[in-house]
């Protein structure tokens, strides 16, 4: 069986956008928010994952990171804001430490 494959959409602040591909996406957003990788997403600060996709293994990943980043802008945004229209963090709390809850007494 295939191992799972994800592509995503990291954008900046001013909405400049990054495409990728990975076999571990929280551990690759991680990367991204921490600024660990150099190129691109570190240079232009896109570190707010915008979208993403699960794909059925490392080639069909790669092939739609290739088609992705084939569309012109326009279509790029509207795929994001069809399910993700106010451009949210979707991993605004990866990594941070899980807070308990304390129920009312």
């Amino acid at each position: 069986m295939p191992r799972e494959a994800y592509v995503y959409i990291l954008a900046s602040k001013s909405r400049t956008l990054y495409i990728g591909m990975t076999t571990n996406l929280d551990g690759r957003i991680l990367e991204h928010k921490a600024g660990t990788l150099e190129g691109f997403s570190k240079d232009y600060n896109c570190t707010r994952l915008v979208y993403y996709e699960v794909c059925g293994g490392p080639l069909a990943a790669i092939s739609r990171e290739k088609q992705l980043k084939g569309w012109r802008r326009e279509k790029k945004i509207a795929l994001i804001e069809k399910v993700n229209p106010t451009w949210e963090d979707l991993a605004e709390d990866l990594g941070k430490p899980v807070q308990s809850y304390r129920g009312k007494r």
